[in-house]
């Protein structure tokens, strides 16, 4: 098990708040959250009280070749701007994705890490639902770029996610669209192949929401509920594969 010298990033001093449980006169969880699936790589302390997750502080850099080189020293940044160390971090909530592979892993990585040194649970929520869930009204695509001219994507009905995650190219999407009755798209891939899509994209929002996935962690969080194991969405393999075993070319 790892403990805290061990994390990436050293621990910091300053006014500490108070950690995850329900007991006592606990008024709210402080949560690291963390998201790697997209180009934006963003980490961020939410506090998780009663009522809606309040923002401390949050860092969100679009680097999509630079999330292991990243992220660290973003958790270590919201830690100092909001005058906590990392004893006081009572949860850890992480994007699952779907994401590509290199980029995807460092954020669960480093949010299982955090959550065994710290002993404190991890909790996954689908990265799409992050951007899903301020779209109160309506049916709207959201979709990220999946490279490889595709998108992953999702549908949302007033917030809530109807169908997906899923992962396909944009221009094989038209029969999604209009079996559930699409009016708006959302997201960088969906602004990427607005074209082909054929439907309005939202100017926001663009990437996943730290504060959304902490809220849609919430209910988790205030129970206490068991740590669980960050199973990554990839939806399908990555571009590095074991190569086959060689033919035998000499006779037996």
């Amino acid at each position: 098990m790892l403990n805290g010298s061990e994390l990436p990033f050293p621990p910091l001093t300053g006014c500490r708040y108070t950690g995850g449980g329900r007991a006592g006169n606990v008024l709210f969880v402080l949560v690291v959250v963390v998201d790697s699936a997209t180009p934006a790589v963003t980490a961020a302390l939410v506090e998780v009280g009663a009522d809606a997750g309040a923002l401390r502080a949050e860092r969100v850099t679009v680097d999509g070749r630079a999330h292991g080189e990243l992220l660290a020293p973003e958790i270590q940044a919201v830690l100092r701007e909001a005058g906590a160390d990392l004893s006081a971090v009572g949860a850890v909530v992480a994007g699952l994705g779907p994401g590509p592979f290199t980029g995807l892993r460092v954020g669960l990585v480093t949010a299982a890490a955090m959550g065994d040194a710290l002993r404190v649970p991890t909790y996954g929520v689908c990265s799409l639902d992050g951007i899903g869930y301020y779209l109160t009204t309506g049916v709207t695509l959201v979709a990220t770029d999946a490279r490889r001219r595709e998108v992953y994507w999702a549908v949302y009905r007033d917030g809530l996610r109807v169908t997906g995650p899923a992962v396909h190219r944009p221009a094989d999407l038209a029969g999604v669209l209009a079996e559930y009755d699409v009016r708006q798209a959302a997201g960088e891939g969906a602004a990427r192949y607005a074209q082909t899509l054929g439907v309005p994209v939202l100017a926001h929002p663009v990437y996943p929401s730290a504060v959304a996935l902490a809220e849609l962690a919430a209910e988790r969080v205030r129970a206490g509920a068991p740590t669980e194991r960050l199973a990554p969405l990839y939806l399908r393999r990555p571009d590095a594969v074991e190569p086959a075993a060689r033919k035998a070319v000499l006779p037996r």
